[in-house]
């Protein structure tokens, strides 16, 4: 099943050297274990997701470009969909950022 994801998740870009925490802009109020949900809005430049070090395609520091993210959730916040640990964004250099590791703690009962 998909999780949610939230402030500070693990990003990483298959074409970027290392990994970024992503920052939550989009929305304020819908937080998850005290971090605020990812929306499809979080995608800006050097704001929302930082540079990945070196990018294999440019041979230079590897900022990210971000299009759009894919496989979001059907459900929104404010009309902007929830982003899954499943979603991907693509770079309009090349490559494809995607979920490391997500940063909320869930209890299994």
């Amino acid at each position: 099943m998909s999780q949610y994801i939230t402030d500070t998740t693990q990003l990483k870009c298959d074409k970027g050297a290392s990994r970024t925490p992503l920052t939550v802009t989009s929305q304020s109020f819908m937080s998850i274990d005290g971090k605020l949900q990812a929306t499809e809005e979080d995608k800006q430049p050097n704001i929302n997701i930082k540079p990945f070090g070196v990018c294999s395609i440019l041979r230079s520091s590897c900022t990210p470009s971000p299009i759009k993210w894919d496989n979001t959730s059907d459900f929104e916040i404010e009309g902007k969909k929830e982003l899954l640990d499943n979603s991907t964004c693509q770079c309009s250099v090349g490559g494809e950022i995607s979920v490391v590791n997500i940063s909320q703690n869930f209890v299994e009962e």
